[in-house]
């Protein structure tokens, strides 16, 4: 039986209070630069769902409580060369934008199956970087975001 990916995921942000934000290389793509993302696997929460893969791809162990749920979704159309991994006639995603505020950067674990190397880069030139266009336009709004959570 073959387990298809849900169209759902999550895109976590991770970021210091400077604006310093953590990229992830795509190893099955060198080049394409990313947030954290994943999908939401069956009986989770989309809060679980970004705590699990914050750790599997960053080796970062947060609390739900640091964890800020931005209240934004994007739907946009999966790529043809991954439509494989869900259920045929899934051409769409739903994306479900969380960010992590670290006190400073920090050295992360990847998981060499998903990604080829890190960097921390300012918000800005991290946004540049990204392939994803909801990545970018999620990082581009981190200045306000991270500004209204700090008060």
């Amino acid at each position: 039986m073959t387990r298809y990916k849900q169209p759902v995921s999550v895109l976590v942000l991770v970021h210091t209070p400077e604006l310093l934000v953590l990229l992830l290389e795509r190893a099955s793509h060198a080049g394409y630069w990313q947030s954290v993302t994943g999908s939401q696997e069956s009986g989770e929460t989309l809060v679980e769902t970004a705590l699990r893969e914050l750790a599997e791809e960053t080796g970062i162990e947060a609390a739900a409580s640091d964890l800020r749920d931005w209240q934004l979704t994007n739907r946009y159309e999966i790529f043809t060369e991954w439509r494989h991994r869900y259920a045929p006639g899934v051409l769409h995603n739903t994306e479900h934008v969380f960010s992590l505020q670290l006190p400073a950067v920090q050295p992360v674990v990847i998981a060499p199956d998903e990604h080829l190397a890190y960097c921390w880069l300012p918000w800005r030139t991290a946004a540049a970087k990204c392939f994803s266009w909801s990545n970018r336009d999620a990082l581009l709004m981190l200045p306000e975001r991270a500004h209204l959570s700090a008060q």
